[in-house]
């Protein structure tokens, strides 16, 4: 027996106790007011502000009463309270393949609420079991044609796409679901160390690829400063004189020059004439 009918069997039970003891000890006279205000206790209904009460009459839809105090027509109506604020509920991790073959353990958690109460009380048995039930095999249907991958990067799209196919059915059950986050995304320790692996030699391949194109840009500012101090005959002894300032006083740094560079400018001039008159 419910906890509702409980309570109603120990209030006609106390009711009937007090009304035996007030008949036995009152007037005859008394009898009508007794019944009245019986049956005033037994029709009142207070309903909260964050909830939905939908009345029975004779086990058949009647009517839904506001929040606040109402009165129904004892033993003949039976009211049910539904909660129509917003309802959290786990999606309990789930042992899922992905697209490439790849087992995973997937949870998550649902939000929604109770939009039409009499489908949600008339239309499923339990509707937060029904919600929960289809969230966990529209994860599961979602994530099996995914990749890897595409789960790890697309986690709000995974999410969105559950919450599609949940509310496609709920909303018939009078509920409808105002978002499905994934939580945790737990993979095998082994896969783990081989996309620990892959990170590191991607990282790896960035700094090489990197390093080459400073190498490359080095290489022609060098070209085009050569072009420039080639145009310039006394440019290189000024570049020489800086890398000799720029060594410092330091009594540790020796700089030797084997061939002087007037040498070598003459040199070259000589072998420039040469070819001229050949």
């Amino acid at each position: 027996m419910n906890g509702p009918y409980k309570m109603l069997v120990s209030i006609v039970f106390l009711a009937i106790a007090v009304f035996l003891y007030l008949f036995t000890t009152f007037a005859w006279h008394m009898l009508p007011i007794l019944f009245i205000a019986l049956l005033l206790f037994l029709s009142m209904r207070i309903v909260q502000q964050y909830e939905s009460a939908i009345v029975f009459s004779l086990g058949r839809f009647d009517r839904i009463i506001n929040p606040g105090l109402n009165f129904i027509f004892p033993f003949i109506e039976r009211t049910h309270l539904v909660d129509i604020r917003i309802l959290t509920i786990d999606i309990p991790k789930q042992q899922v393949i992905t697209k490439d073959n790849v087992p995973i353990s997937v949870n998550g958690v649902v939000y929604f609420k109770v939009i039409d109460p009499v489908k949600a009380i008339i239309k499923v048995q339990d509707y937060v079991y029904a919600v929960s039930q289809y969230a966990q095999t529209a994860l599961r249907d979602v994530i099996g044609q995914m990749s890897l991958d595409e789960v790890l990067a697309e986690r709000t799209n995974v999410g969105q796409k559950i919450e599609q196919m949940v509310e496609k059915e709920s909303i018939a059950w009078g509920v409808e679901v105002t978002g499905i986050k994934m939580q945790d995304i737990d993979m095998p320790e082994d896969l783990k160390r081989l996309m620990s692996r892959q990170a590191s030699s991607e990282r790896e391949k960035r700094a090489t690829i990197i390093k080459s194109e400073g190498d490359k840009l080095a290489a022609e500012n060098l070209s085009a400063a050569a072009k420039t101090m080639s145009k310039s005959p006394g440019a290189m002894q000024l570049r020489t004189l800086q890398t000799v300032d720029g060594l410092g006083p330091t009594a540790s740094n020796t700089v030797v020059i084997a061939v002087p560079i007037e040498i070598m400018d003459a040199l070259r001039a000589f072998q420039s004439e040469k070819e001229r008159l050949k």
